[in-house]
């Protein structure tokens, strides 16, 4: 190659502008990559002195997506080039980036500094770069743990938008028999009721369990940067989906287990989200592999419906009764602490949110 050809610039494109959206997509085309201008912040290209468009990058907050080089500059600095400038740019806002990248990409990562989290073959591997690390989240694990006398250890995870009666009875159900339940609760703010409601919520539904053990879930357990599928609004199952579960399973167990001795995973038969199911799925095929049981409750449920099936409750038909002004007829799924918010002014930002809505959270 001459000089033109590796002589490399970069560029950020507008994707507002039709021309820019164009030259990304019709690039990542050719290369196998179905570009969603709706998935990222920031799209930046390479090119050289010949005008040859090298490559690109986007991220979409600290995840980087759509890292992709053409086959005639692969054996450049290009590569490097993308990933370097996306780092750094996202490190002067975030403390660690995450990446998506086929399995056969690790080592390419790898050799920039990035960290192998977790690889689902042969779709996916999640690798991380920065100040902190599924360490760091380790770290903070360690100030959580209980010391206990027995083996009965248990984990459960839980997003509660809202909190329920349903949530509240597996919560029960896990307390009754183990000496001590982790309660993992998702982090990630994508959720019609945020992060801090949510957690205050369980907090006062659960306070009368005392070997109960409230953890963020940051990160690492069903978040953007593992599991992103929980968050979309399209529920057809796929082998991305599948995929991403699996990830976000080894991540806890891998990392997770061990350090609090976890030996169950409780969770609640899924009646209605097929994400959620999914997941489940994920669970039992890889968990007890690593010495961990997967206990299935029934969920609670109120009555019975139309059909004279068992009315069962979910965060999902609150939501619902929210958006058409029914919450009266959903009280009794309601624990006190999210009965008293719903039906309180704090709430209306959120009760507003919900009706204006069209996403499945």
């Amino acid at each position: 190659m001459t000089f033109e050809d590796t002589d490399f610039r970069q560029e950020t494109l507008d994707l507002d502008n039709p021309f820019d959206l164009k030259l990304v997509k019709d690039f990542l085309a050719s290369l196998g990559f179905e570009f969603d201008p709706s998935e990222v912040e920031c799209t930046m290209i390479v090119y050289n002195l010949k005008g040859e468009l090298v490559g690109t990058g986007s991220h979409l907050g600290r995840i980087l997506k759509y890292v992709a080089v053409a086959p005639k500059f692969r054996d450049t600095t290009a590569f490097a080039l993308i990933v370097t400038y996306m780092t750094e740019k996202l490190l002067k806002i975030y403390k660690h980036t995450f990446v998506f990248t086929r399995p056969e990409n690790s080592v390419r990562f790898r050799g920039l500094g990035y960290t192998e989290i977790a690889t689902a073959e042969p779709l996916f591997s999640v690798l991380e770069f920065g100040f902190e690390s599924i360490f760091t989240y380790q770290d903070y694990l360690k100030t959580l743990k209980v010391p206990v006398e027995t083996a009965n250890v248990a984990a459960m995870v839980v997003n509660c938008n809202p909190f329920t009666n349903g949530h509240k009875f597996l919560i029960e159900k896990a307390a009754s028999e183990n000496e001590v339940v982790y309660l993992f609760v998702v982090e990630e703010d994508r959720s019609a009721f945020s992060f801090a409601v949510r957690w205050e919520l369980i907090r006062k539904g659960i306070a009368h369990l005392k070997n109960v053990v409230m953890v963020k879930g940051g990160m690492y357990i069903v978040s953007g940067a593992i599991f992103p599928s929980y968050f979309l609004k399209n529920e057809a199952i796929s082998d991305v989906m599948q995929k991403q579960a699996e990830l976000d399973v080894k991540t806890f167990a891998n990392y997770v287990v061990p350090v609090l001795g976890i030996k169950k995973r409780y969770v609640g038969t899924e009646n209605y989200c097929k994400v959620t199911g999914a997941y489940n799925q994920a669970m039992k095929a890889i968990l007890p592999s690593f010495g961990v049981e997967v206990i299935e409750i029934t969920r609670k449920a109120v009555g019975s419906g139309a059909d004279s099936s068992p009315d069962y409750i979910s965060a999902s038909k609150v939501r619902k009764a929210i958006k058409h002004d029914q919450l009266d007829q959903i009280v009794d799924f309601l624990p006190d602490s999210t009965r008293e918010f719903l039906f309180s002014d704090e709430s209306l930002e959120i009760r507003q949110k919900i009706k204006a809505g069209t996403g499945r959270h």
